[in-house]
């Protein structure tokens, strides 16, 4: 009988001392690079042996030393610098009571968000390769056998690094994937498998893209796809992980479009593995998009559903876990399933709705369902 794998989507929980190293380097203040290279390396080897404390198969290095999923990118290339206009979700919009007390209770995280205003290059691979050589070293010391990476897309860049240079949006994609490309490459390269975090493809629908219909959204989402697989044109797809994503926040999220919508576009991508929420109350329900779009999805897609939610202090029992994993297993096979979480715990440096003693508690609850599956 086939062993239901787990895995998450990437971000967990970072120590207040790599906080505190990332918004100096932030807020340009200074710091001892030796002492935060150190502090990474440990961070990034306690979060791995966590992950497999928890029972998580698949591990990452938890995305310690970024800011973000999406802005780090700023400080590995060129070409940004100011400041991109903020833009709330239409959904917070329709609920300015609860978007002021987001805000009051500092629930938005604050970093910096540039614009593009040159041409986009790579500083070099330097801070790349330190990620990745923490994350094998964890591995090793750890005795796990794989892990991912996670990488920015074109389409999530060009999303919340808006552009102010670049002729085009098609252009100013073409720049990104282009620039993306050798970062991606790296990573498999390294033996890792690359998972590309795009929100942009249901996220940026309530954010970037409100005054478009649905179908007009589509095509913009299907062009931010051609952008990525044009990067991905020299990566094998069985070393591909796509997350898409509707944003991580605890929410009304009544604004968000659906997964039958986006599900094509989803199923587009160069990837053999899609990671997709499927625990949080606005989208537990689309599993039945999955099974009565059965015939649509490529036979070599293996689905990675969020079984545990990302937004909530609940603990999932692990026989609702098991329970959801077994809706997707009963569609493509057990050995087309891999039991995720939503999103990530760790979305920001320093912002997490969920404590972190309790984000492993959750993982853990993941792997106990698996096991009951299995």
């Amino acid at each position: 009988m086939t062993r239901i794998s787990t895995t998450h989507v990437g971000s967990l929980p970072r120590s207040q001392e790599v906080v505190d190293f990332i918004f100096a380097r932030e807020r340009a203040e200074p710091f001892d690079a030796d002492a935060f290279d150190a502090c990474m390396t440990s961070a990034v080897s306690e979060t791995v042996r966590k992950q497999v404390e928890a029972g998580v198969d698949i591990v990452s290095d938890g995305e310690t030393s970024k800011i973000s999923y999406a802005t780090y990118v700023k400080d590995r290339y060129t070409g940004f610098d100011g400041d991109s206009p903020r833009n709330a979700p239409a959904d917070l919009k329709m609920f300015p009571g609860f978007l002021k007390r987001l805000a009051d209770d500092g629930g938005t995280p604050q970093y910096a968000r540039p614009m593009c205003v040159g041409e986009v290059r790579s500083k070099g691979q330097g801070e790349l390769q330190k990620d990745i050589d923490n994350l094998k070293a964890a591995m090793a010391a750890h005795g796990v056998e794989r892990g991912f990476m996670n990488a920015a897309s074109p389409g999530v860049i060009s999303l919340f690094l808006q552009n102010d240079f670049y002729p085009t949006r098609e252009a100013y994609l073409a720049a990104l994937a282009d620039a993306m490309k050798q970062e991606y490459e790296t990573i498999v390269g390294a033996g890792l498998d690359l998972q590309l975090d795009c929100p942009d493809l249901a996220l940026s629908r309530h954010m970037l893209f409100s005054d478009l219909s649905d179908e007009e959204f589509v095509k913009v989402a299907n062009l931010h796809v051609e952008a990525l697989n044009h990067a991905l044109q020299d990566v094998p797809a069985d070393k591909v992980r796509v997350h898409i994503c509707w944003g991580n926040y605890e929410g009304p999220h009544c604004c968000d479009i659906g997964m039958d919508k986006v599900f094509g576009t989803l199923m587009s991508t160069k990837s053999r593995y899609v990671l997709f929420e499927t625990s949080n109350p606005r989208h537990a329900h689309e599993w039945t998009v999955f099974r009565d779009r059965k015939a649509e999805i490529p036979e070599d897609k293996v689905l990675v559903p969020g079984v545990v939610d990302t937004t909530t202090n609940f603990v999932e029992h692990p026989e609702l876990v098991a329970q959801r994993i077994e809706r997707f297993s009963n569609i493509v096979g057990r050995e087309r399933v891999i039991a995720g979480s939503d999103c990530g715990f760790g979305t920001f440096a320093g912002f997490g709705a969920v404590d972190p003693d309790i984000a492993f508690a959750k993982l853990g609850s993941l792997a106990d369902g698996a096991a009951l599956v299995t």
